[in-house]
């Protein structure tokens, strides 16, 4: 019979004495239940004393978590927070440099937990933290393990940076800027600035004054990879915490330093494998950086601004310079404006009289008279040899070169998620994107001239004008998929992948369509869906039990913290708990935490989790939404919370555990499996009738013969 709700199976262990295997009864007060645990142990004063868990981060029983206790577990009886603080709180200020040390390093592991921490802060803590770090020169193992206590105790949010002072940020500063320290210590340091930046304004003055970009570069050019990414990540949050005017101002400075070669060519290309940290901030720089383009996209062109006029006389005079050398006196005011409306519609201009309409729409704005401009100065040749091609062709085959222009720049502002905010987790960054500084410019070149290519390709008129931009659009896109990791590559290949290769592709998923839709293939499709389903319920299950490596995310900053959760290999109980970075899979028997699939009651998903309820609501956070699932246990009062790594690993571990709950897998990835398996299967049944048309009905049955005579009378052959 299985025990009560209320009871939990568990063992306590303390260091010299036989471990006890007691029935936790849940009702009962905590302090009851240590008074128990210390007599059977013969321990007076039973109130100086605690239980934590034995594994993992070692977290303090409370009254507020003790419901996370599960069968199983094992506990230890160990000095009651209360009593640490005061013990650890005396030993900092301890003249012993040994103890003080010891007492800092002891510090810096118990700040993890919560309850600790507020019991020391509470006793005035951080001011001796403070003091040590203000008034001390050491800079080795002691100061290492102050600034480690000191993340931990602010991890918290008991406490606000906006309250430390002044003469203890310079000091951090400082750390970070003097060559002589210990990397490990830099390390910190640069995390404490990173977590300081994003809080208030005032701070992300003092650090971006303090700390220049040329220190943080130094910092990024260290072979040490963790010093790398912590220096990665205080350069982002200066970038995010910057005005556009600041932003504009840090990135023209770090082009001028060429960061972009840099990374490209030593993170990017390094013999070490990229982490997912650094590849979110190569994504989140590479968004930053597309995103100066926004104000240019949104602002429309302004008829009575002399310099956007004059940018828009320069493409009409740098395309038909030999026309515009003959002398103003020639003509009258009214030939010449004929002959400007002339060229302007030459340009590709709807309107000629006055092109400066064409651009009045937002997006792309002024973004597209940059584009053509910069395509006119840098490429003149081929500039010149599209509008002058063009111009010789007959009046309903020419490509007009400004209104592909516009088109193709607002298609390249879809594409690569200009004027959209920054994504909390995503890490899809464009490898080639680092290998050039103007990056969307040269790209648009390349894109502008594959529009001409194309356009000659379907022999288009003005009306197929939209066809020849969808079909730009889809080489544009299948090509940037492959991740080109430079501008020549992809420029290769995407004038290799033309017209004729889009419509066989095209044609393959056309033919595909049609032979799936067949009456007799639809019915068979039916058939073979509950097994393929089960199937992809099978592989589901199977990812869950070889588990996922989760991230945790605060309202604050993306956190480098991480655990790991999987399914045991028999679907019933859910392992998690905290692991290092760097470890890929740990094994079952080193997750200390456990939840039996049969405590499981439902699962959330988007706004209806509990930690996605906790975070603001702003465009920054769409995408935890999307991510963001919980499963909901023990008669709905807890929830474990996961934010997924990736949109695959949402839908996988999703999925599954809807299998282990008894319901449909609901993911958009179960459709998109389903069709791929059942494509695939029909393809294997139906080999054997290619190109046999398949009849929508199935032929008649014949009627039954008159008589059966005709059958064989095998008994008069054996006589």
């Amino acid at each position: 019979m299985p025990p009560p709700k209320d009871v939990v199976k568990i063992a306590i262990q303390m260091v010299g004495a036989i471990p006890q295997l007691i029935e936790l009864q849940q009702t009962k007060p905590l302090a009851s239940v240590l008074k128990d645990v210390c007599d059977a142990w013969s321990l007076p004063n039973a109130e100086r004393y605690a239980l934590q868990y034995a594994d993992g981060r070692q977290t303090y029983i409370t009254e507020s978590n003790r419901r996370d206790i599960k069968n199983g577990s094992i506990l230890r009886l160990t000095t009651s927070p209360d009593q640490e603080a005061n013990q650890l709180y005396v030993g900092i200020q301890s003249k012993n440099v040994d103890v003080k040390t010891d007492s800092l390093k002891k510090l810096a592991s118990l700040s993890q937990d919560v309850t600790f921490a507020q019991e020391f802060i509470s006793r005035n803590g951080l001011k001796q933290i403070y003091s040590i770090v203000e008034e001390g020169n050491d800079t080795g193992e002691m100061l290492a393990h102050t600034l480690k206590a000191f993340t931990e105790l602010m991890e918290h949010d008991f406490v606000s940076w906006e309250n430390l002072s002044t003469v203890f940020i310079k000091k951090i500063v400082s750390y970070v800027n003097m060559n002589a320290v210990d990397a490990s210590i830099q390390k910190l340091s640069l995390s404490i600035l990173e977590n300081m930046v994003p809080t208030s304004r005032l701070l992300f003055e003092l650090v971006k004054k303090e700390v220049t970009l040329d220190r943080l570069l130094t910092h990024l050019q260290a072979t040490n990879a963790e010093l790398q990414l912590k220096a990665m990540a205080l350069l982002i949050a200066l970038l995010l915490s910057a005005t556009d005017a600041e932003r504009r101002d840090m990135m023209d400075y770090l082009r001028e330093k060429n960061l972009r070669q840099f990374i490209h060519k030593n993170i990017i290309h390094s013999s070490e494998p990229l982490g997912d940290e650094m590849a979110h901030y190569l994504y989140v720089l590479q968004s930053v950086s597309l995103n100066l383009c926004e104000h240019r996209m949104k602002t429309s062109m302004d008829p009575y601004s002399q310099e956007q006029r004059d940018l828009l006389q320069s493409l009409r005079q740098t395309a038909f310079e030999l026309e515009s050398e003959v002398p103003a006196g020639s003509f009258s005011t009214e030939r010449r404006r004929s002959l400007c409306a002339k060229e302007f519609r030459k340009l590709g201009f709807m309107n000629n009289s006055n092109p400066a309409e064409d651009l009045r729409r937002a997006p792309p704005g002024l973004l597209a008279l940059d584009n053509m401009v910069y395509f006119s100065r840098n490429t003149p040749n081929a500039y010149s040899r599209f509008v002058l091609e063009n111009s010789s062709r007959e009046d309903k085959h020419e490509c007009p070169f400004a209104r592909s222009s516009i088109q193709l720049t607002l298609i390249l502002c879809e594409i690569l998620h200009i004027g959209e905010p920054c994504s909390e987790t995503a890490q899809a960054f464009y490898p080639m994107f680092f290998g050039q500084d103007h990056f969307f410019e040269e790209l648009f070149c390349i894109c502008i001239q594959l529009v001409n290519k194309t356009w000659k390709e379907m022999r288009a008129t003005q009306e197929d004008f939209d066809k020849v931009m969808q079909v730009v659009r889809e080489q544009i896109t299948r090509t940037l998929s492959l991740k080109p990791t430079s501008l020549e590559l992809f420029k290769t290949k995407v004038n290799a992948l033309n017209y004729s290769e889009i419509l066989k592709l095209r044609q393959t998923q056309r033919l595909h369509q049609e032979e799936t839709l067949a009456v007799p293939v639809l019915e068979l499709r039916e058939k073979l869906k509950p097994e393929l389903l089960e199937l992809i319920r099978q592989q589901r299950l199977l990812h869950l039990c070889e588990g996922t490596l989760f991230r945790k995310i605060s309202s604050r900053r993306r956190q480098d913290k991480l655990w790991y959760c999987r399914l045991s290999p028999n679907h019933k109980v859910l392992h998690y708990g905290d692991v290092e970075e760097g470890v890929q899979s740990p094994p079952i028997e080193s997750l200390p935490e456990k939840i039996p699939v049969a405590d499981m009651k439902m699962l959330l998903v988007g706004k209806e989790c509990p930690h996605t309820k906790e975070k603001s609501s702003g465009k920054q956070n769409k995408d935890v939404l999307e991510l963001a699932f919980s499963i909901v246990h023990d008669m709905e009062e807890y929830c474990l919370n996961f934010i997924a790594p990736t949109r695959y690993e949402f839908c996988l571990w999703t999925d599954g555990l809807n299998v282990l709950l008894g319901k449909e897998m609901t993911s958009e990835r179960t459709q998109t499996d389903l069709d791929v398996l059942l494509s695939m299967e029909l393809k294997l049944r139906l080999l054997d009738l290619e190109n046999i048309s398949i009849p929508d009905n199935p032929p008649p049955i014949p009627k039954p013969p008159s008589n059966l005579n005709f059958c064989y009378d095998f008994s008069q052959a054996e006589q």
